[in-house]
């Protein structure tokens, strides 16, 4: 299975998700016409109707008409030889990206000095856990959202346990959950319908509450932190998840466990301090109930110019900072990645920008936000830790 998709980009939001996935993405191929009510795609003259086969290619961006004879990828001597050089002279760690255990696995095969970033919410799509994650979405009180939550918490404490021991005492960082809470509801009547009967809910309940949550620009809505600070019995749940975890997996590979906590989309000192309140009552709770006190860092993914500038501030209380590249170049030059496509092309032919600045930093103006960043933070906290990811 693969997604193909008209609109976007290879940095687009769809493209970062299909990989998350294990999924094959080619994301922005304007050329391509879609007709909804004939079922057909149009390509280079030529029409495919639902059910035909077509290749995707997600490294080359190729999308090939029918059914391609494909090799499994492995990787040469070469490779481990020109990495071993490299090792020699870099100064930066390398972490990976991981969701899963397997994912974890490949990356500990590869090098990988820790988890720089495990999303979360790659963790809620599957079967039942979807299902309780619509439960929690379409509760109408606090009460109702904890008892959806208790379902979840049990799947994601397994999911980080799992993490933690395959990694060996490598440091993992693990983002809160971060976005709009409509991307795991249904959306069109026939799925709402499906859904609904599915999980014995009321259709008309759950299109209503697709509504309420639907917005005109998500990735500056409500997600991120903001959703801890409305819903603190989520990031409660997350939370015991990982304390829970941190000593399971210290019993059972003998090596302590610190996990690094990261609250998102923070633009105030005061959101991190809401949060972080909520997760140091919890690991207090897992420490008094298990006889194990877990170490951990609380820190924060830096995605809007305002942190940058109070980063000095946000320093006070976080322990650590990761610049969300993605996010802070959309929100430093207000540039949608997902919509960007229709244009940046011409600006990059153009000259306007070197490359596309989803590809490459802009280092003079969004590094630039990284750099004061960066000095500020260790302005307030001379050891501070900074990553980037994106």
């Amino acid at each position: 299975e693969g997604i193909l998709t008209t609109r976007g980009g290879m940095t687009s939001h769809a493209a970062v998700v299909a990989r998350g996935m294990g999924k094959p993405c080619v994301s922005g191929a304007g050329a391509l016409r879609v007709d909804y009510a004939a079922g057909t795609v149009t390509a280079a003259g030529q029409v495919f109707r639902k059910g035909d086969v077509i290749t995707i290619d997600g490294s080359t961006g190729q999308v090939l008409a029918g059914r391609v004879p494909m090799l499994e990828p492995t990787l040469s001597g070469e490779f481990a030889t020109l990495m071993g050089w490299a090792d020699a002279k870099r100064k930066l760690k390398v972490r990976a990206n991981a969701d899963t255990p397997n994912d974890a696995r490949v990356a500990v095969k590869f090098g990988a000095e820790g988890i720089g970033l495990c999303r979360t919410e790659h963790m809620f799509f599957e079967g039942d856990r979807i299902v309780a994650v619509r439960e929690m979405i379409l509760a109408d009180d606090e009460k109702g959202r904890r008892a959806a939550l208790a379902k979840l918490l049990p799947m994601q404490r397994s999911d980080f346990t799992a993490l933690f021991e395959i990694m060996q005492g490598l440091p993992v960082t693990i983002r809160l959950l971060d976005p709009p809470l409509h991307e795991f509801l249904p959306h069109g009547e026939h799925e709402i319908a499906e859904v609904a009967k599915s999980m014995g809910a009321d259709p008309r309940k759950l299109a209503d509450r697709a509504r309420e949550l639907a917005e005109f620009n998500p990735m500056l809505g409500f997600r991120g932190c903001r959703l801890a600070i409305a819903y603190p019995e989520i990031a409660e749940m997350q939370a015991r998840a990982i304390f829970e975890a941190a000593v399971e997996a210290g019993k059972r590979t003998g090596k302590p466990v610190t996990p690094e906590i990261m609250i998102p989309l923070i633009a105030t000192k005061a959101e991190f301090d809401i949060v972080k309140d909520r997760i140091d009552a919890m690991a207090e709770a897992v420490a008094k109930e298990t006889g194990v006190r877990v170490e951990y860092q609380t820190g924060t993914m830096i995605e809007l110019p305002r942190a940058c500038l109070k980063a000095g501030e946000i320093a006070e209380a976080a322990e650590f900072f990761s610049f969300g590249t993605n996010d802070l170049t959309q929100t430093t030059l207000g540039i949608s990645r997902d919509d960007a496509a229709s244009f940046l092309g011409i600006y990059t032919a153009k000259g306007i920008y070197p490359v596309d600045p989803f590809v490459s930093l802009d280092r003079e103006g969004v590094g630039e936000l990284v750099r004061i960043g960066v000095e500020r933070g260790r302005k307030t906290r001379p050891g501070l830790k900074v990553g980037i990811c994106g």
